[in-house]
């Protein structure tokens, strides 16, 4: 696999922060304008919550990032000191805030991780993995988390049904399907046959209509062996602790709203339940957003999925959410990025 520089230095842009920010105000400022519920005196309902369900909030957010941080080092079979490992953790989440949600920042994690020393190889095997294991964490625990919410799970917003219809609870299993579909696939062509999915694959591109891409298809069928040959071997002690990472990272991602929403409403456990599964559908919307880090998306279908847990704390509540769960990471990436560069490209000319 060949890295694009070029490609990847122009996403990993400290400038790039803007974009996604401009896009969030002002889809905030218009519904600050549009919605004459929203004013000052709802701005200030802020200071209404409950500040020790808003540090509740804080503290779940920074256990989702140490999280994150021991995953990677034990994906990499702690080939990654701690402080490195938060270099790459920040970086990550920086290349998917300023991405639209549906690329992603793979092929960003694949160069950083390259970059610390790891071989290229084992980097791609890596974040596989950890892509993998997200998306089973959604393909197993939906049914699950979908099951106790006892079918509550779609909101019913007057808007949606009239924009979308039965179409959001189509989308959501049209995309269910497809993420099992493609987690099932990788799963098999990472452990169990390679070679046959590189076969298959060269066949499909074979078509006289897809032959131009035929030589990609060669390099991931390429990519997708040598993963393999990484990871296969592994014992339960490997798999273990990052599976239990995932559902933790996962888990701790949800929990925090329900944190946001208990500062401002007393909840029922069942209405914690159905919070965390509309989150699932939710990630879902936001993961098909062209828009980067789905800024604007994430701030508008925010109201139509939780208005009726929040009533008037609705506004400040989704702001408050996107500064815990978003606007960090661009902050703390234009500010590490810069540092990393000087680190890993600098010293080591120099040494």
């Amino acid at each position: 696999m060949k890295l694009d520089n070029k490609q990847i230095f122009a996403t990993l842009n400290p400038n790039k922060v803007w974009f996604p920010v401009l896009i969030g105000l002002g889809i905030v400022f218009l519904m600050f304008y549009l919605d004459p519920s929203i004013n000052a005196q709802t701005l200030k309902g802020v200071f209404d919550g409950s500040i020790w369900w808003i540090l509740l909030a804080v503290v779940v957010i920074m256990f989702r990032d140490l999280g994150y941080i021991y995953r990677i080092r034990a994906v990499t079979d702690q080939q990654l000191t701690w402080g490195r490992a938060i270099y790459v953790i920040i970086l990550w989440e920086f290349a998917s805030a300023v991405t639209p949600s549906v690329v992603g920042g793979s092929a960003v994690a694949i160069f950083i991780l390259n970059k610390e020393g790891i071989k290229l190889g084992k980097a791609i095997a890596y974040v596989m993995v950890t892509a993998i294991l997200d998306n089973l964490f959604f393909v197993i625990g939906a049914p699950i988390i979908l099951y106790f919410a006892q079918g509550n799970i779609f909101p019913a917003s007057r808007m949606m049904e009239m924009r979308l219809g039965r179409s959001l609870e189509v989308l959501f299993w049209v995309s269910y399907g497809l993420y099992a579909s493609y987690s099932l696939v990788m799963a098999l062509a990472l452990f169990y046959k390679p070679r046959v999915f590189k076969w298959i694959l060269l066949k499909i591109y074979s078509i006289k209509w897809l032959r131009k891409w035929k030589h990609t298809a060669n390099e991931y069928g390429n990519q997708i062996i040598e993963a393999s040959k990484e990871l296969i071997g592994k014992n339960y002690k490997y798999w273990l602790p990052i599976i239990g990472a995932t559902i933790f990272i996962w888990s701790s991602r949800y929990l925090m709203l329900n944190a946001l929403i208990g500062a401002y409403e007393s909840l029922s456990v069942s209405e914690h339940v159905v919070i965390f599964a509309r989150q699932v559908i939710m990630w879902i919307v936001m993961m098909i957003s062209p828009t980067p880090g789905s800024s604007g998306t994430a701030e508008f279908f925010f109201g139509q999925f939780f208005a009726e847990f929040l009533n008037g704390y609705t506004f400040v509540t989704s702001i408050l959410w996107r500064m815990l769960s978003y606007y960090p990471y661009l902050i703390l990436g234009a500010i590490f990025l810069p540092r990393w560069i000087k680190q890993v490209f600098f010293k080591k000319k120099e040494e």
